[in-house]
């Protein structure tokens, strides 16, 4: 089974870095694409960034693309997001997710974390 839960999050001034963790109790994580996702007061939940099992492809939210890096470490069982120039509208609940496929769709991952907050102030 995969179960996650993310750390991390906080509150941080606009321009500034947070870097947040997601680990996986379970035995089969190198299995799975994991995605960061992320949700604003009365916004819908967007994605945000994925990364294959293997590490070599990441793929990006527009709005993210430059700031933000997802990274893994398979023999951690931990997918990372690296988030650097932060700025208000960065703002949310950020999840993580597991996937057998992976891509932009929330819908298609299986297996959530909690969430964490992040508060970016101007």
């Amino acid at each position: 089974q995969v179960h996650l839960v993310e750390s991390g999050g906080g509150l941080v001034q606009a321009g500034g870095s947070l870097r947040l963790s997601c680990a996986d109790s379970g035995r089969t994580f190198s299995k799975y694409v994991m995605g960061w996702f992320r949700q604003a007061p009365g916004k819908e939940r967007g994605f945000v960034a994925f990364i294959t099992w293997s590490g070599t492809t990441t793929i990006y939210a527009d709005s993210v693309k430059g700031r933000f890096t997802i990274s893994r470490d398979n023999a951690k069982n931990t997918v990372y997001l690296q988030m650097n120039s932060l700025k208000p509208e960065d703002t949310a609940v950020y999840n993580c997710a597991a996937s057998l496929r992976g891509g932009s769709d929330a819908y298609s991952y299986s297996f959530w974390g909690q969430g964490t907050q992040v508060t970016v102030s101007s």
